[in-house]
């Protein structure tokens, strides 16, 4: 990944670390292990989902491409 695509990735996730931690209870960022913990539950919960929409989507163009070809 070249330098601008990382530093715009940064600046993404800057914006999503906000709005994540925004719902994120006080008690969940007490200790390192419930900050590990909260972030393993909203990357499941809200992110991991959206990539594989996004890939699958992606996955469907490409065949679609294909098959015009």
């Amino acid at each position: 990944m070249d330098s601008q695509k990382e530093a715009l990735l940064a600046q993404h996730l800057e914006a999503i670390a906000a709005l994540l931690y925004e719902e994120t209870k006080p008690d969940q960022v007490e200790s390192l292990a419930k900050i590990e913990s909260t972030i393993r539950e909203q990357t499941l919960q809200y992110i991991t989902p959206q990539l594989g929409i996004f890939l699958s989507n992606k996955l469907q163009e490409h065949q679609q491409e294909e098959g015009e070809k």
